[in-house]
C-alpha cells in the first residue's frame, strides 16, 4: 500500500480533504482510521456520504488499519488516511506504518487543550506524541489545503513554548 499522506484532523473528511488532498494526491482510497469512529454508525455514514466522486472511503479501526497494510492484497491502493489525533497517528507509525511526513489540518479546541494557530489547539498528549514523531525524523506540515503555504508544526510548538530546547538545541 502506497501511504500518500497521512493527515491528522479533528475533521476527519469534509470539503477541503474530499475536494483538494485527495484530488492533488490521486489517491484510489481514503481510510478514516478511528476505532470511535468505526464503532459509530452515524458518524460512519456521515463519512462515507463525504466521499468524493470515483475515490472509496472506509472506516476502519487503528489495528485494522495495520492488518490491511501489511497485507499483499492491498499493496495497489494508493491512500490518503485521516485520523483524529496525533495519538493514533503515532500508534500506527510505531507499529510499522511507513511515512515521512504528517500533515496536521486541525485539531479542535476544547478546556483541556492550548491554541497554536488559527485552527491548531494541543493538549500534553499532542505533544508528545507530536514530540515522538519528531525523535523519529518525522516533518509535521501544518496545511488546511494543499496550495497553503507549509508552516513546520515542531517551530510552532518551540515558539511557543511548549517544547522546551536545551542548549544545544535538543528538545527534552
Amino acid at each position: 500500500m502506497e501511504i500518500r499522506l497521512l493527515r491528522i484532523d479533528s475533521r476527519l473528511l469534509h470539503g477541503q480533504v474530499a475536494t483538494n488532498w485527495a484530488k492533488v494526491l490521486k489517491v484510489d482510497r481514503i481510510l478514516v482510521v478511528s476505532d470511535q469512529v468505526a464503532s459509530d454508525n452515524i458518524r460512519k455514514t456521515l463519512i462515507k456520504q463525504a466521499s468524493p466522486p470515483g475515490i472509496r472511503v472506509h472506516v476502519i479501526p487503528l489495528m485494522k488499519m495495520l492488518r490491511i497494510y501489511f497485507d499483499p492484497r492491498f499493496n495497489s491502493f494508493k491512500a490518503l488516511i485521516l485520523v483524529e489525533d496525533p495519538r493514533d497517528a503515532q500508534i500506527l507509525i510505531q507499529n510499522g506504518i511507513q511515512v515521512k511526513l504528517v500533515n496536521i489540518g486541525a485539531l479542535s479546541f476544547n478546556s483541556s487543550r492550548q491554541m497554536v494557530t488559527d485552527s491548531i489547539s494541543v493538549n500534553q498528549d499532542d505533544i508528545a506524541a507530536f514530540h515522538w514523531m519528531h525523535d523519529q525524523g518525522i516533518k509535521m506540515d501544518i496545511r488546511k489545503v494543499s496550495g497553503d503555504s507549509s508552516k513546520d508544526l515542531w517551530k510552532v510548538l518551540t515558539e511557543k513554548g511548549l517544547i522546551k530546547l536545551n542548549s544545544q538545541g535538543a528538545a527534552h
